[in-house]
């Protein structure tokens, strides 16, 4: 019954795709992506072994992966900053040059 219900609701309504479920992250670099692969693999690794080296090493990349991507995501604001900053003073100087020629004309 609900296979005949959802093909006719098929054939009136039509099928589209959702929405991208993947984010790009502007932050985001092979560094930051080499620590993830290297948290992940450390992750199966004690979940396998189940011991308590396996544990501490996987903690401790977990750390590293935490900073970096935090270091990063801080280091990229930084240079959007800059450059929307730059972007302003430019535009202030063009407003202000503009001004300048237009009171030499008169």
């Amino acid at each position: 019954m609900t296979g005949i219900m959802t093909e006719s609701a098929q054939d009136i309504c039509g099928m589209t795709k959702g929405p991208c479920r993947h984010m790009e992250t502007w932050w985001w670099n092979e560094e930051v992506a080499e620590a993830v692969r290297e948290k992940k693999i450390k992750h199966g690794k004690w979940k396998k072994k189940n011991m308590t080296e396996a544990r501490m090493e996987y903690k401790k990349s977990r750390k590293t992966q935490r900073g970096l991507s935090l270091q990063q995501r801080k280091r990229n604001r930084r240079n959007v900053q800059m450059t929307s900053m730059t972007r302003s003073v430019k535009m202030k100087f063009f407003e202000w040059q503009s001004r300048w020629s237009k009171k030499d004309r008169i």
